[in-house]
């Protein structure tokens, strides 16, 4: 699998808009974000141009102003998000993720439960 991630922190930001709200205007997009991030419109234009050449947003046809709309699934973006901190931090192995989890005290009592009715149910 390619390294290049599909989504980079910024434009998940973007992403996560046009995942909840499924078509967006610029506008909106630095409207919604303007408290968090303190982006201006250019910023967000060029960001949304980058995605649309990507691959990961386009804009809707015949939209006036233009409104833009997430490509790719969410659960495909997790997915490789999820890969790419696999592989780089833990040599791919899952295991080391959770005991990196476990070692560190961030698992409640029910995350470990549900992890252990997960496992369990994935047993082959």
């Amino acid at each position: 699998m390619e390294d290049k991630r599909i989504v980079t922190d910024s434009e998940w930001k973007i992403m996560e808009l046009l995942w909840k709200k499924e078509r967006m205007t610029m506008a909106e997009i630095t409207s919604a974000l303007q408290e968090e991030t303190r982006w201006s419109k250019h910023t967000v234009v060029s960001l949304l141009k980058r995605m649309c050449a990507k691959g990961s947003a386009e804009v809707v046809q015949g939209t006036s102003p233009m409104e833009y709309r997430a490509l790719i699934p969410r659960k495909d973006a997790v997915l490789q998000e999820t890969r790419s901190v696999l592989k780089k931090a833990f040599g791919g192995r899952s295991a080391l993720l959770i005991s990196e989890l476990v070692d560190q005290d961030e698992l409640s009592d029910e995350e470990i439960d549900e992890l252990m009715r997960l496992l369990e149910a994935h047993r082959k």
